[in-house]
């Protein structure tokens, strides 16, 4: 089933079976790049966990299941919004450069790369939702 009803209210599940508003998304996100930085400065505990993945997972695959298949490259273009998920994205890749030099937590870097798959989904969501047009690349 692509759908599931459970978000048409504007809620979201969390990894641990919280319900929120689907805003508090973002805020989830900020203080779990909180938690990775902890983690890079190697601070004592469990920063960033599978279930954090699993948590940027449950809500690609809801976004994805609302939006166009891709079938081919796309620019980064857009709105305000779009624009910043798309440099909020390649900011995350570089971050995930740097953790690979940096031989960080493969925890982390699931977590960072997810993230970034995170980010242009969302990017794209937030295209179909203002009907916005995607432009795909195209090889001169």
């Amino acid at each position: 089933m692509i759908y599931t009803k459970t978000g048409d209210k504007g809620l979201t599940s969390l990894a641990n079976g919280q319900r929120v508003a689907d805003d508090s998304q973002l805020e989830w996100i900020q203080n779990k790049l909180f938690n990775l930085g902890a983690e890079l400065s190697e601070a004592p505990g469990e920063w960033i966990v599978e279930k954090d993945v699993k948590q940027l997972e449950e809500w690609i695959d809801a976004m994805q299941a609302k939006i166009p298949a891709q079938h081919a490259f796309l620019l980064p273009c857009g709105s305000e919004a779009v624009s910043r998920c798309h440099i909020c994205r390649t900011v995350c890749r570089r971050a995930e450069r740097k953790m690979l030099e940096a031989n960080a937590n493969p925890v982390a870097l699931c977590f960072i790369n997810r993230l970034s798959d995170y980010l242009f989904v969302r990017s794209r969501s937030i295209c179909l939702d203002n009907g916005e047009t995607e432009k795909a690349w195209k090889k001169d």
